[in-house]
């Protein structure tokens, strides 16, 4: 007998309970970290789009940066020291970030 898998993703922020294996800057984690106390609350939407919708909206209120910004940016709530500190990646959001997450929110 198989055993069902058991959801374990209830809200948007437990699709960021586990971290990537990589960050773009060092402030990606603690964006990272952010988007899911922001989230902690939110029930899953019902689609990728509205999720995909839900994480650019937070990624621009939490850095008053568009989401669709090409140029890394830095934030001094998110600088704790060393050379990259405080900056937040654009290119790890559009890509491997938002992929992560989508494949996290696939599993529902």
């Amino acid at each position: 007998m198989t055993e069902k898998k058991v959801n374990e993703y209830r809200t948007i922020g437990d699709l960021f309970k586990e971290e990537p294996s990589q960050w773009g800057f060092r402030g990606d984690p603690y964006l990272w970290f952010d988007m899911r106390e922001y989230f902690s609350n939110s029930p899953l939407p019902d689609n990728e789009m509205s999720l995909l919708t839900l994480i650019k909206e937070s990624f621009e209120k939490l850095t008053g940066h568009e989401f669709d910004e090409k140029k890394p940016f830095g934030l001094e709530k998110y600088a704790h020291g060393g050379m990259s500190s405080g900056m937040v990646s654009p290119e790890f959001w559009h890509g491997f970030g938002i992929d992560f997450l989508m494949r996290r929110y696939a599993e529902k």
